[in-house]
Parts: C-alpha cells; structure tokens; sequence
C-alpha cells in the first residue's frame, strides 16, 4: 500500500492546544462494525462490557527537550532524546545535526554538557551526558516538555504541560512521548469502571520520539520503525489471558499498549511476558493476535498511527469515521478527543 492512501485533509481548528476540562469531559467516537455514535469519555462504562480489561501504559513523560550550543563555538543546536542506551548515554535526535560532529560537545546550559559519541544510519546521535550526577537531575534543571511538533508549533511549553501532558498512571520515566489515550482517565472515571466491573492492569512502553517522524516512503512496506524498550510483567501477561478465557475482551488503552501487546502475543492468542525493544510496524494485512479492541486519539495523516488503526478496522472504515470526526469538531492529536474501535 502507499503512504498516500492513509492521507485526509484535517482543518488546523481541529487541532487541540490544550487537553480538554475536565479531562473525562472530553468527545468520544465509538466505532464499531461500521456504526458510529457519539459520546462523552466519562460514558464509556456504558460502552464496554463487564470483565473486559482495560490496558494502560504506565510510562513518565521525561523533559526531554534540550537547547544548546556547540561548546566553545556558536552554533546551535536542538536535542530531543529519543531512547536510553545506559545510565549516562541517550540516543537523540538533533536539529541543526549538520553542524554537529562526532567529538564534539553541546552545553545546554544550567551545567549539563553532553559529548556527541556516535552519529546514526537514521541521522541521529549517540549523546553521552558528562559528569557525576544522574542523567533525571540534568533534565529536570535544563529540559523542557517535548510537546509534539503540532502544538510546539503554535505555542510555548508552559507549566501547565508538566501535568496535562501526563497520564493518571505515569509511574516509571523513560518517555519522551505522553501515552495520549491515557490523559482522558480521571478518578471519577476510573471508580465508573470499578463499579461497572471492568477492570484494568499496567505495562511499560517508553515511547521515543520517533512517534512523531513522518513517514518517507512511498511505500509503506518499505518504512523501517524505531524501536522502544517496554515490559509486560509474567502477572500482566496471566491477568490478560485470564480475562479472555473467561470472556472478556482485551482493550488496549492507546497504540503503545497495542503494540506490546502485540509484540508479546502468539498467534495462538496467548500473551506472554515480555522485556527488551520493539519495533513492530503494524499496517493492513497484519492479524491481531493479543487485543481485542483499542482506545486512542485521533492521529495524523500519513502516520504510522493512522495505519495502525486502518489494520484494525479497515482503511475505507478508518476514512469514514475521520470524516465523522472532522465533520463534528472532535479534536485531534495528543491533547484531543477519544474514540474506543472494536473490529
């Protein structure tokens, strides 16, 4: 298939800049063998069955986004790290990277210098930060929020994003990209569920950023993802099995979720455990194995995310609920509105 088949027009008034108030007051599009309807967030025990499990991501949005300048020199650069090598090494991707060369160093300013190691087949660079202190101290004084692309944009990182821009569940760092399905669950919602017994465990997917690069190719199976680290713990993997078994469905709470779970999966259905990186692109033609249906925002054209989706219900399918969405103002991208997809 061509990048260019996952393409639609979106008007810039449907991009978000700010989360919705309260989060769970949110629209919510529930899709399901080709029928549409339209809700709140906060409404979604209604829309989901007793016993089915709800998947959340469980990873902390780090500040990941650094500005600097070649040290003992002037150029300057931009760093967004993408993906931790070791206590002091992260991989980056950098803007201004053809002014940057192996050896060099980058001061960010408020005493944290990183030394360019290595550069990348995908033109990134291996960035070793120096010193004693731990790598969380050095981004905490000098990082900000790395907001995606479509709102760093349109506005300035301000305080508000320290907490619109993590979920209810952030627990471990590592994450240069918020689990977005995740920022519309509340407290309220989440006691809503319990009483409406449905359920919910954790997993850990340190999204990188390259969830926000464009696809290049003009054939999608010609599009090679970066990979990310994630684990679903032996107790994660038997909760999920156990809640098929006993006739509940298996919703993944975002494509991060999604994609673990599907890297864990057999193509007997049974997840199992899993700890190390993933790189898994999911496209039409792919069968699910792990899930049974999934809670996302709305996503880009011609992204990664869009084609995902497209695998689960179908492109023509996926097309005609963007242009309910479209046509309705729901909000897209990180900071928009919900829908819930079951194939």
């Amino acid at each position: 298939m061509l990048t260019n088949d996952f393409d639609f027009n979106l008007p810039s008034e449907n991009i978000a800049l700010r989360p919705a108030s309260p989060r769970h007051s949110a629209k919510l599009l529930y899709g399901q063998s080709g029928n549409i309807t339209d809700h709140q967030v906060i409404d979604l025990p209604q829309l989901l069955r007793p016993n089915d499990l709800l998947i959340f991501n469980d990873t902390r949005v780090i500040p990941a986004q650094l500005s600097g300048i070649k040290y003992s020199g002037e150029a300057r650069f931009g760093a967004t790290l993408h993906k931790r090598i070791d206590l002091r090494r992260w991989q980056a991707f950098i803007k201004n990277a053809k002014r940057l060369k192996v050896g060099d160093k980058i001061d960010f300013g408020h005493d944290v210098i990183a030394s360019a190691q290595a550069r990348h087949e995908d033109g990134s660079f291996t960035l070793e930060f120096l010193g004693e202190e731990p790598i969380e101290i050095l981004l905490h004084r000098a990082g900000t929020m790395p907001l995606p692309p479509y709102i760093a944009n349109k506005r300035a990182v301000d305080d508000r994003d320290y907490d619109d821009y993590q979920t209810m569940f952030a627990q471990k760092d590592g994450a240069v990209a918020a689990p977005t399905a995740a920022l519309h669950f509340t407290n309220e919602l989440m006691e809503k569920l319990k009483t409406a017994k449905i359920e919910h465990i954790t997993l850990t997917l340190h999204v990188g950023a390259g969830t926000f690069l464009p696809v290049k190719v003009d054939d999608i199976n010609n599009h090679k993802m970066h990979s990310e680290w994630g684990e679903i713990t032996q107790e994660a993997a038997t909760k999920m099995n156990e809640a098929r078994q006993n006739g509940g469905r298996v919703i993944a709470v975002g494509t991060t979720s999604l994609r673990l779970i599907e890297s864990a999966a057999n193509t007997d259905g049974i997840i199992n455990a899993f700890r190390g990186d993933t790189d898994i692109f999911i496209s039409p033609g792919y069968k699910f194995n792990g899930i049974d249906g999934l809670i996302t925002n709305f996503h880009l054209p011609k992204s990664t995310l869009f084609m995902l989706v497209s695998a689960l219900m179908g492109l023509d399918n996926m097309h005609s609920i963007y242009r309910h969405a479209i046509n309705n103002d729901y909000r897209f991208y990180s900071y928009g509105d919900s829908s819930v997809l079951i194939p």
